[in-house]
């Protein structure tokens, strides 16, 4: 049948909660806000936020309050219940990025705290997990919330961000199986490896120099994310390389603490948050990501579709490596804690101009596989899948 022909899909009235709406924040949050961008041309797009730091066309904003900043248990029951409230009649299809007990597509971007706490344990120590949670008003919070996302409703649909993470959920809530789907993160296009004069321009505006090596660092979370892995590396490497790191201030004491004891601290450059890490891809010359637990890694795809190489942690650490083939499109780690296991990847890319033009290439095609756009259009079918049960 010729597309054409075919019926006029219903425009919906989608609810998405997030409480940071912000590109400031993590995977999950950059996540979902390509989805309202590449979906709010087709459907009625209404954003339930905390913290809201983004403005498109045709979305509607909604400010959730605040009244619980701290502990963060307690903000997340009543962010939960808040939303809850607020989308409980009017709208087609809720779906949260956050741990509440509603919405009908739930997508999880972090593995469950339930395996978090549990997995591996027996006896005694599975005993002593049970009592540390039954006097713990956070983990009983967060458990229940989480014991809801994942039950089993008609209609529900579990979105994994990566393939890596289903046996984990599994493991955690095995009743919720065949109401899984895995939807992994995109990029909105490819943009091409950065000109020369787009490097240096770049270099300038984030007070980088415009000389040497330069290996991308980007987390929030600089502990889990490697970064003490890549500053050890970093002084196994020639002079001329350095290191920018983009992401939360908060650590940087103890990491420049560290730079300097490994004699290394004018060549590790803070950046802080960015709103548009394309500046920092651009200047780059490579991206590390040693990381220790990523579900995903949007920001090895983000690098890639820039044309950075990258030298990544393997699947057993980060999901993305699950679809990338070492040697062909990255250099994946074996154990992302060896400096010399990044120092040599590092090395490689900066002598071997063949083996980075080969890689640049290959992260380029990557990345054309994963858009946005296509991502979107699954995510739509899902709402419209949703809505019609919804209707019956």
């Amino acid at each position: 049948m010729n597309p054409s022909t075919l019926p006029e899909q219903p425009r919906l009235r989608i609810a998405v909660l997030n409480r940071h709406f912000s590109a400031k924040g993590g995977g999950a949050e950059r996540y979902s806000m390509a989805l309202v961008e590449n979906l709010a041309a087709r459907h009625e797009m209404h954003v339930f936020a905390q913290h809201v730091d983004h403005q498109w066309p045709d979305v509607t904003y909604h400010r959730v309050a605040q009244p619980f900043a701290r502990p963060r248990w307690l903000n997340q029951l009543w962010y939960a219940t808040a939303t809850w409230w607020a989308t409980r009649r009017g709208f087609d299809v809720v779906h949260s990025h956050e741990n509440t007990w509603h919405g009908q597509i739930q997508t999880v971007h972090v593995l469950p705290v339930k395996y978090n706490l549990f997995h591996g344990r027996q006896g005694l120590a599975w005993l002593l997990r049970w009592v540390k949670v039954m006097t713990s008003p956070r983990l009983l919070a967060y458990l229940a919330l989480e014991r809801s996302r994942f039950s089993v409703k008609s209609g529900r649909t579990i979105v994994v961000t990566s393939a890596t993470l289903v046996p984990q959920v599994l493991e955690a809530y095995p009743a919720c199986k065949d109401a899984i789907e895995v939807l992994t993160p995109g990029v909105e296009r490819v943009y091409g490896v950065a000109t020369e004069q787009e490097k240096s321009a770049s270099r300038l505006a984030l007070g980088l120099s415009k000389d040497g090596f330069c290996i991308l660092f980007v987390g929030n979370d600089f502990g889990k994310k490697g970064l003490a892995t890549l500053i050890k590396a970093l002084s196994q490497l020639p002079t001329h390389c350095y290191v920018a790191v983009v992401g939360n201030l908060a650590q940087k004491p103890q990491f420049a603490a560290q730079a300097m004891a490994c004699g290394v601290t004018e060549r590790v450059v803070f950046l802080g948050q960015l709103a548009d890490v394309g500046s920092a891809y651009q200047a780059a010359d490579c991206l590390a990501h040693p990381t220790h637990e990523d579900t995903f890694a949007m920001v090895v795809l983000e690098a890639m579709s820039h044309g950075l190489p990258v030298v990544v942690s393997g699947e057993k650490y980060c999901g993305i490596a699950g679809l990338l083939q070492h040697g062909v499109h990255a250099l994946v780690l074996v154990d992302p804690m060896d400096e010399n296991e990044l120092s040599a990847a590092l090395l490689h890319l900066c002598h071997e101009s063949v083996t980075f033009a080969r890689f640049e290439l290959a992260a380029l095609n990557f990345a054309s596989e994963h858009l946005w756009g296509t991502i979107a259009r699954q995510q739509g079918l899902c709402y419209q899948r949703i809505a019609a049960i919804t209707d019956h």
